[in-house]
């Protein structure tokens, strides 16, 4: 009788210990995918917050290859990318972002209204031509979550 107690003791312990690891496997969820993220910038007071939250976003997933960001800016915000005003620590941080291969687009709206060309920017940008909001909606379009901090 003894031996049956032990035996059916150690059934027991294994049959729980297998429902409770199924348990855990059904709640858990499967990594996601390589996600595509556009940030969307108008307000030049949140230029730094912005940039600190697209390296945030790089630096926690595991950097540019487990994410596909676009950055468009237009509006005020845009001035601080234009070359000749832009501060060290933002142009750094676009030069790296290209190197990243994150987009960055301009609006084409604003920047005839700031009478400026690509040229005047920090390198690395694109003209969205249609306008900064309509590259927007294009890229909702194609699958990005919009991000607007």
């Amino acid at each position: 009788m003894h031996r049956r107690s032990i035996l059916w003791g150690a059934l027991s312990a294994i049959g729980a210990a297998f429902t409770a690891s199924r348990a855990n496997a059904a709640t858990e969820t499967p990594p996601p995918g390589k996600l595509k993220v556009v940030y969307h910038l108008d307000d030049l007071d949140k230029v730094n917050f912005v940039i600190g939250n697209i390296q945030n976003h790089l630096d926690g997933v595991g950097g540019p290859g487990n994410v596909t960001i676009a950055l468009v800016v237009h509006g005020q915000a845009l001035k601080a990318f234009h070359a000749a005003a832009a501060n060290p620590g933002l142009s750094k941080h676009v030069g790296q972002f290209t190197k990243d291969g994150i987009e960055l687009a301009a609006c084409g709206n604003t920047m005839k209204s700031q009478n400026i060309t690509l040229a005047d920017l920090l390198p690395g940008f694109v003209a969205a031509e249609r306008g900064g909001v309509v590259r927007l909606a294009e890229l909702q379009s194609q699958g990005y979550l919009y991000l607007r901090p």
